[in-house]
Formats: structure tokens, C-alpha cells, sequence
């Protein structure tokens, strides 16, 4: 019975700890937290309802993920690069975000089409109503979407790790509703590609955006 109550207890903890885990990378992915920005752990404590433990515990998972560093007095920031660092994390980027484009147009599905379709809806209606937060969050939606259309955890993985690391700083380049608009204009060309199966027209259209976000990117930042 002892073992019973400890295993329950641990895998309650594990499943805050992942929830807590999932919600910071979605707030720094979605540009809610900013690059440098230190992460309060009493704040924390006050947001999620929980005591201490898993609070630490899942800023150690962030942090050996690279999301988060280590700041002064043991905190811990969101991650900062420098222009030449995101240049290089960009270019990573660019790389496994056409490939993720090239397999989903070669595997698409109704049910993938349909939550491409879904996300797109959403970031239209943000954009349309200037809403920065919920866009931020729909445009992740969107990504990840194609992500799964690839039907391989391990690129969709990979590619959602870059866009937890560059989240802050692409957040930047939303200035303005017509920032918004014209993104969510962009993703158009993005779902023709992808939906027309023609894998190089899907990869091409992927690396075109993304160098264009890139550049918008490193102006705004």
C-alpha cells in the first residue's frame, strides 16, 4: 500500500512538473517571456498553485534544454543570443523547418490537413482583431501543425526545440496589426505548397518564409 501511495504521489508530481514545463516553454515560445528576462520562482509558485520542488524541477528541464540559462544567485534567464548566434540558430532552422514542409506535403493527411487549416483560421482571426498574444500562440500552432503532418516525432522534436529557442526574438518583429496580417498572409503560400504534395514547392516556400522572418527578426531585434 506504502508503494502504491509513493507512486502515485511521484507520478502526480511528474505530471505538474510537465505541465508547469509545458506552459513556460509555450509562454517563451510565444514571446511572453523575453530573452534575458529572469524567471521569479516565488511568482512562479503563486501562478501554478504548487510549492517550490516542481517549480525548480522544471526549470532544470528547461534549462538543460538550453531554453533557459543560469543568471546570478542561482536563478535562471531566458535565453539571449547574440545577432551572430541567431543568425546561426536561424540558419539550423531554416534547414529542419524545409524538411519538416517536404515530408508533410509528402504524407498529408486529412485529419493534418485539418488542423493546418484550423491554426491558419486562428491566426487570421488574431491578426484581423490585432490580438499579439493569442497570434503569437496561433502562429505556433500553425508550425507545429505542419510538424506533425511529417508523421516523425523525431523532426517535429527537433523543430519545435529551434522555435522554443527563437520565440522571444521572433515576437519582436509584431509591431502592428499589418505585421500580423501580412504574416498570417504569408502562411497562404506556405499551405498551397505543402497542399499541392510537390514537395519542393512546399520546401521552397518554407525556406522563402523563413528567410523573411528571419530578416524581419533581425531588424526588430
Amino acid at each position: 500500500m506504502a508503494q502504491a501511495t509513493e507512486k502515485t504521489t511521484t507520478t502526480g508530481r511528474g505530471t505538474t512538473v510537465q505541465r508547469i514545463e509545458s506552459e513556460l516553454m509555450d509562454d517563451i515560445a510565444a514571446g511572453v517571456l523575453e530573452p534575458g528576462e529572469r524567471l521569479d520562482e516565488v511568482k512562479l509558485t503563486e501562478r501554478f498553485g504548487v510549492s517550490r520542488t516542481p517549480i525548480r524541477e522544471a526549470l532544470s528541464r528547461l534549462t538543460a534544454q538550453g531554453v533557459l540559462v543560469p543568471g546570478e544567485k542561482r536563478g535562471v534567464r531566458v535565453a539571449q543570443y547574440s545577432r551572430e548566434e541567431l543568425a546561426q540558430v536561424f540558419e539550423a532552422m531554416h534547414e529542419i523547418e524545409a524538411a519538416c514542409a517536404r515530408v508533410a506535403s509528402q504524407r498529408l493527411t486529412l485529419l493534418s490537413r485539418a488542423e493546418i487549416e484550423a491554426a491558419q483560421s486562428e491566426c487570421v482571426s488574431a491578426a484581423e482583431t490585432g490580438d499579439l498574444t493569442t497570434y503569437l500562440r496561433a502562429n505556433e500552432r500553425f508550425h507545429e501543425a505542419i510538424y506533425r503532418a511529417t508523421g516523425n516525432p523525431y523532426m517535429a522534436e527537433i523543430a519545435s526545440d529551434f522555435r522554443r529557442r527563437t520565440g522571444p526574438f521572433r515576437a519582436k518583429k509584431f509591431a502592428s496589426k499589418e505585421d500580423m496580417m501580412r504574416s498570417a498572409q504569408s502562411h497562404n503560400d506556405l499551405i498551397s505548397g505543402i497542399f499541392s504534395e510537390d514537395s519542393k514547392a512546399a520546401s521552397d516556400g518554407m525556406r522563402a518564409h523563413m528567410t523573411a522572418s528571419f530578416l524581419r527578426t533581425l531588424a526588430a531585434n
